[in-house]
């Protein structure tokens, strides 16, 4: 099963792409990320065999026990690899970003004592908002820069999943493996 650790966003982001897109209609060419599909990545996996999902899942469990939701807000534009080669068009984090590099850290170390070896590339907050074929480069560097500030939402996170994703000729397919909700309270611990 080729799966990652992550969770999807709320409806709230989509009005802001919905914003993004209709602004960059004759500057951006490439595939838009359905609105079903808009998530944050933790951890990607790989291929992982049932026995190394049943592992992740008990380790999200644990995690999940022992984290409490916490707030995010979408802000600014971004691409990878640069500027020069646009590649993936994001959407990154402010408030909240530490935290979710906090999360992502704690999967990395619990999937690696079960043989899960980290990507090698560091984690950066970001939700995949449209991989790009081509863009118009000057008119689009004035799109990134007018949004930096940008706030496309805030929300909650407040879930965990392992999820699976199969290729297709119309682009990935997400399912949900197993979810796991953080605790709303202390449990008289602290």
């Amino acid at each position: 099963m080729r799966a990652f650790v992550g969770f999807f966003t709320t409806q709230r982001i989509y009005e802001g792409v919905e914003k993004l897109k209709q602004d960059t209609k004759e500057i951006v060419h490439g595939k838009w990320v359905e609105p079903q599909n808009l998530h944050i990545t933790y951890q990607f996996l790989g291929d992982i065999s049932r026995d190394k999902a049943i592992d992740v899942i008990k380790n999200l469990q644990m995690l999940a026990e022992r984290l409490k939701p916490f707030s995010v807000q979408y802000k600014a534009l971004g691409v990878f690899p640069d500027r020069r080669r646009p590649r993936i068009l994001w959407i990154g984090v402010g408030r909240g970003a530490n935290m979710l590099k906090r999360v992502s850290a704690e999967i990395t170390r619990a999937n690696k004592r079960v043989g899960i070896n980290p990507e090698g590339k560091p984690f950066y907050p970001h939700v995949t908002v449209c991989r790009l074929k081509f863009v118009e480069h000057r008119p689009f560097r004035g799109i990134l820069d007018r949004y930096k500030n940008f706030v496309f939402g805030e929300e909650r996170v407040d879930r965990i999943a392992l999820i699976s994703s199969s290729l297709s000729s119309v682009g990935p397919a997400y399912t949900v493996v197993e979810e796991f909700y953080l605790r709303e309270k202390d449990n008289g611990s602290s």
